[in-house]
């Protein structure tokens, strides 16, 4: 088991590392999700993997025996926003690495509008500026949870809590100017 202090590894590097379209997906999903490195995506990768490593166990069990649990892993993932609501086991192999980067704090800020950017938003994570249920969050990786989604705010200590704060209006300029691109694009199409 070993000393709690101890740090351990939570992602496993690839096996070949220099494949140039993997790199490349990587590198996109990187720039696209805001990352830090690729030790944040990989261990994305990791968790995805255990995951599907606990369905893949639990198909070789009787449907007695793997009743209970496979209802457990159900019900965590579908209160994480990672597979829908009356999944079956089939969906978790469905899985891929940017349904799990999408439930990130990180991307969800993006999508809600409180960021212009991923490193604008990881930016406001790590400097305290947001805040879950009132308390602070500081990991741009942490998996935002369905219930947790509409409680994502600005720190009420925060100087980006009030309304005027410039910073909020030009990442609400940025926001709207977005959607009535995404509307011309529309109306062109």
């Amino acid at each position: 088991m070993g000393d709690p202090k101890k740090q351990r590894k939570k992602f496993k590097t690839p096996e070949r590392p220099f494949i140039r379209e993997k790199l490349y997906d990587e590198l996109r999903l990187i720039g696209e999700y805001g990352l830090r490195n690729k030790r944040e995506l990989w261990r994305h990768y990791a968790q995805l993997s255990k995951y599907r490593a606990m369905a893949r166990k639990l198909l070789a069990k009787t449907r007695e025996e793997r009743a209970e649990v496979e209802g457990q892993i159900l019900t965590k993932l579908c209160s994480l926003g990672i597979v829908p609501e009356g999944a079956d086991l089939d969906d978790v192999f469905d899985l891929s690495i940017r349904d799990i980067l999408e439930r990130r704090l990180q991307t969800t800020l993006v999508r809600m509008g409180l960021a212009k950017s991923p490193l604008q938003a990881r930016q406001l994570i790590v400097h305290g500026h947001i805040s879950i249920n009132g308390r602070r969050v500081r990991a741009p990786s942490y998996l935002v949870s369905r219930e947790e989604e509409h409680a994502i705010a600005y720190s009420s200590s925060s100087p980006l809590s009030r309304e005027g704060h410039p910073l909020r209006k030009e990442i609400l300029a940025a926001s709207t100017s977005d959607r009535s691109a995404g509307a011309d694009e529309v109306e062109a199409g």
